[in-house]
């Protein structure tokens, strides 16, 4: 294999994707097998326990069958069948024990998420850049909102209250020496120098966020994907995926880590300088201080701008390989941030005679002014949303066009679940069942307190859902019966497949389900924050003198809010935990981030890697070196999420390349999935642009599937996309070939199915290179078994 590749580079200069000589087809197939979520072993995707490493490292590799490690030396073993391969990606997604930290980043991959999630434009480029500036704005919001939590529990809850109080402080004997009262008081124990070392914990989560963005920074978007400048036939397609930088993210990712970082660390030194000033001011002391003190918070604030700033910049160029690095801003904003956080460290810690803690830090203002301008950010988001949505429309979106909006509603729920938990838990874990200290910011209490209104609106959804599910089973038995006619009635048999089948519609529930969940998640944040602001009081105080039942289900609703959010927190910790020491809790958490990661980090720069990056160029090279060096056909085979990493690279190879290439997908949530929920780029022009580029595809279904389902395209370019839906189970009772009853595939084991073998096999004679396949030149008649949708 390897000298196959070393020969292809020799004689082939310098472009992999170029077409090869026709004396030199040989044609030999190769079937490119992806996997899905979740991952797998090369022997259960070869079906041999004997496989080599061809091409490719301990993360992401290809293998094969050890006895067709050198195929192309014997193309004549081969005519009759495909030389089998299989690209291995799960260590992309669930390595080593530390991706249980990417836990702490779910907020931001949701975030991120939201970015690429607008409604097709056209011609809309201001709105488009709109949309993507309101949502890196977000992401900027998310960024501040968990440093402010590390600050509200290190600075406030800790050094400020706990410590400044004496039954807290003798509680908790290692807060000795920060107490002002008691023999242990010492040089620490003033209440500016508490807060300064305090801030030493928020200050290392930024630096722990920015050294894991670098670090996966090297590792991800670092790798050049195939460079298609002197690709000149390339026509602009119906989406970005086929644009040569869409994969290499490098220059913005660095930008955005320099600003978020920057926002971080300014949080840090506003926590530690504001209340410093503010005793400046109030109590008459040294001019100096109060003079340094303005001048401090003006240089705050102005450093907060640039990093405003520089996240509102254009981010991407997809257009191109762009190496470009912006270094000035990229080293200069974080060193200028890290400078004015020692500056506020060391005014913070000065000597001020008369100046003790009580109460809170104005904490309440922080977390108010970010729910609010992160209230208005998606409310904005989804204006310019329904405005793309009203210029384009598209049918299958997802909540009309709004799928974007919503989503980032939820990121921003979900960072503020995780803060106010934090908080709470630490709050409760200081002050044990006294009343020693203040707490968290009311706020807070407020938002845990709008948690289990909105947890019975989710049941009652479920509820609806669950309920018309059952009515969609019990029709659906007449319709399994009626599909065997032939066979004795089992009226087990036939529940458990018309379950499966009604459940598995449930995924096309999904965008009602975020819709209303994100409605009523803006409605109850907003009564939060209406209610802390103007009552300045917890829940249960604020309805005293109320009607008795409105009293009574504050009082539940706050007290069921914190026992929840700290069970949250419990479950969120013990999930992380278990997570890093096993390997196949990790491997759960890393299908999530198979669904979550498969996106740039566009919008926001401390969200887990985005796996394509690496994993895309990957299939791309991997398809473009065999076309060179062989000539030969090509069917690339992706079940599930592999099946939308097959159609990214096969958008990302050139024309001519393209043309080689045939497309096999079962399982695929292409359409389903990406297209409802991502539009712009897997929408409806999209998928049938990557139709009339590949030489042919075909897609496998089964209506018991909960992720996979039709591409819903005509077949007016070609043969029709999609095959009739897959019988499941594969018999209805016992036979002489299942004397044992058939299980119900669902999602997986497509290649089990008969019709898995007999559609590669019309592929691969499609594409056979003596007999030229027809090209895609007026309507072709679907197959005989085909379901033109």
């Amino acid at each position: 294999m390897e000298q196959a590749q070393e020969r292809a580079g020799a004689d082939g200069g310098g472009d992999p994707a170029a077409p090869g000589p026709q004396n030199r087809e040989t044609g030999t197939a190769l079937e490119l097998l992806v996997h899905g979520v979740g991952g797998t072993t090369p022997a259960e995707m070869l079906d041999d326990p004997r496989t080599v490493r061809v091409t490719g490292d301990h993360t992401a590799a290809v293998f094969r069958r050890t006895e067709d490690a050198d195929a192309e030396s014997r193309p004549e073993d081969y005519r009759g069948r495909p030389v089998p391969e299989a690209y291995v990606w799960c260590n992309l997604t669930s390595g080593n024990g530390t991706r249980a930290l990417w836990l702490l980043l779910l907020p931001f991959m949701v975030v991120n998420l939201a970015h690429w999630m607008r409604p097709t434009a056209h011609g809309r480029i201001r709105t488009v850049r709109l949309y993507g500036l309101l949502v890196r704005l977000a992401g900027l919001t998310l960024t501040v909102l968990l440093v402010a939590a590390a600050c509200e529990v290190a600075i406030d809850l800790v050094a400020w209250q706990c410590a400044g109080t004496r039954a807290c402080a003798r509680r908790h004997s290692w807060l000795g020496f920060l107490s002002p009262e008691g023999p242990g008081a010492g040089w620490w124990s003033p209440p500016g120098r508490r807060l300064a070392l305090a801030a030493a914990v928020p200050a290392a989560l930024t630096g722990l966020l920015w050294y894991l963005s670098l670090r996966t920074w090297r590792a991800y978007e670092s790798r050049q994907p195939m460079d298609r400048a002197a690709d000149l036939e390339e026509s602009p397609g119906h989406t970005a995926l086929n644009r040569p930088g869409f994969w290499y993210g490098r220059r913005l990712v660095a930008r955005l880590r320099a600003a978020h970082t920057a926002a971080g660390l300014l949080t840090v030194a506003a926590a530690v300088c504001v209340p410093a000033a503010r005793f400046d001011r109030a109590s008459g002391g040294p001019a100096l201080l109060d003079t340094l003190g303005w001048l401090l918070q003006g240089a705050l604030a102005a450093a907060a701008v640039a990093a405003v700033g520089v996240s509102c910049r254009r981010g991407r160029s997809e257009n191109r390989l762009d190496r470009e690095i912006d270094r000035r801003v990229v080293r200069c904003l974080p060193l200028a941030a890290l400078a004015l956080l020692v500056s506020a460290l060391v005014y913070g810690g000065w000597a001020r005679p008369g100046w003790t803690s009580a109460g809170r830090l104005p904490g309440d203002m922080t977390f108010g002014g970010i729910a609010l301008v992160q209230g208005l950010l998606v409310i904005v988001l989804g204006a310019v949303a329904h405005t793309l949505h009203r210029a384009s429309p598209d049918p299958r979106a997802a909540i009309r066009g709004l799928g974007g909006p919503a989503v980032a509603m939820l990121a921003c729920a979900l960072g503020s679940v995780m803060s106010g938990g934090v908080a709470q838990r630490v709050s409760d874990w200081l002050d044990g069942t006294g009343a020693s200290i203040d707490g968290p910011p009311v706020l807070l209490t407020w938002q845990a307190s709008a948690i289990p209104p909105l947890l019975l609106v989710v049941l009652l959804l479920c509820a609806a859902l669950a309920r018309r599910t059952w009515r969609i089973a019990r029709s659906e038995r007449a319709a399994v019966e009626g599909e065997h006619p032939e066979e004795a009635d089992d009226p087990a048999r036939t529940r458990g497949i018309a379950t499966a089948r009604a459940v598995a519609g449930l995924t096309d529930r999904g965008p009602l389900v975020v819709g209303i969940t994100s409605v009523a998640t803006l409605l109850l944040g907003a009564a939060a924050l209406v209610g802390a602001l103007t009552t300045d009081q917890v829940p249960a105080d604020a309805s005293r003198g109320t009607y008795a039942v409105v009293h009574g289900a504050a009082q539940t609703a706050q007290a069921l809010g914190s026992w929840l959010i700290g069970l949250g927190f419990i479950l969120f910790v013990t999930w992380g935990r278990r997570a890093y020491k096993d390997a196949s809790a990790r491997r759960t958490i890393g299908i999530l981030w198979d669904v979550g990661t498969f996106w740039p980090r566009a919008a926001h720069p401390f969200a887990p890697p985005c796996y394509a990056e690496r994993a895309v160029p990957d299939l791309t090279w991997r398809m473009a070196t065999w076309t060179r060096a062989t000539g030969g056909r090509l069917v690339i085979s992706g079940h599930s999420q592999g099946s939308v990493l097959a159609a990214a690279a096969a958008w990302q190879l050139a024309p001519a390349a393209r043309k080689r290439v045939a497309l096999l997908t079962y399982g695929s949530p292409l359409e389903r999935l990406y297209g409802r929920w991502f539009p712009a780029h897997f929408g409806p022009d999209a998928l049938g642009s990557l139709h009339r580029d590949v030489d042919c595809w075909r897609n496998l279904y089964r209506r018991t599937d909960p992720i996979g389902g039709p591409m819903r395209l005509p077949g007016d370019c070609g043969p029709a996309v999609d095959r009739a839906p897959l019988q499941d189970p594969l018999t209805y009772g016992r036979t002489d070939l299942h004397p044992l009853p058939a299980p119900i595939l669902g999602h997986s084991d497509y290649q089990a199915d008969p019709v898995f073998a007999e559609e590669r096999r019309r592929l691969l004679a499609r594409l056979r290179p003596e007999v030229p396949a027809p090209r895609h030149t007026g309507r072709t008649p679907p197959a005989p078994d085909a379901d033109p949708a």
